[in-house]
């Protein structure tokens, strides 16, 4: 068919419409399009702006993403083995054993994830870890002494909470000690 009966048979459709009193179809179909149109503009720019929001995050190699890691394994342990003692979890003997010795392990971790002047990148950290560097430190080493006391709290058998549940509020105070003291919350 020629490139002008082609082009006139749209043509033809859209008169006769409009000669039926169809213009109001005519008008919704183009109001559609348009929503059409602007939906998907909007979503195009959504889309970027989630993409530009995602490099923002926190560089996982960077000591502040390396402390936060770990930070995030001592809290996930700490919690199982709290929910272990409060009935949260069931209580299992050697997984708790394993557990203290996992968060002790990871207690002597962050600390060398602390930059000696304070980074650029927003931390919950205060100022105060890098201005009164020895009281943190001494924090951090009642934390480590702590982890140590609750290994030694979950080799005693048989299992008992009143043996683990005094070594686990140790741990949790020294936790809360250092937050309430350097984090900004």
């Amino acid at each position: 068919m020629p490139a002008p009966q082609r082009l006139g048979q749209p043509l033809l459709l859209i008169g006769l419409l409009v000669f039926a009193g169809g213009a109001r179809i005519l008008a919704a179909v183009f109001r559609d399009l348009e929503a059409t149109m602007t939906f998907k503009r909007l979503t195009v720019v959504l889309l970027a702006c989630l993409t530009l929001s995602a490099c923002g995050g926190v560089d996982p190699n960077s000591p502040l993403g390396q402390r936060k890691a770990i930070f995030k394994q001592m809290l996930k342990t700490g919690e199982d083995l709290g929910g272990m003692l409060r009935g949260r979890i069931p209580f299992d003997g050697a997984k708790f054993a394993e557990g203290a010795v996992k968060l002790d392990a990871l207690s002597h971790e962050p600390w060398k994830h602390f930059p000696s002047v304070r980074e650029e990148d927003h931390t919950s950290a205060k100022d105060d870890v890098w201005q009164k560097q020895a009281q943190f430190q001494q924090l951090a080493r009642n934390l480590e002494t702590a982890t140590g006391e609750l290994v030694t709290a979950s080799q005693v058998q048989p299992y008992k909470a009143s043996n683990l549940g005094p070594a686990v509020q140790k741990v949790e105070d020294a936790c809360s000690a250092c937050h309430k003291q350097f984090r900004d919350h």
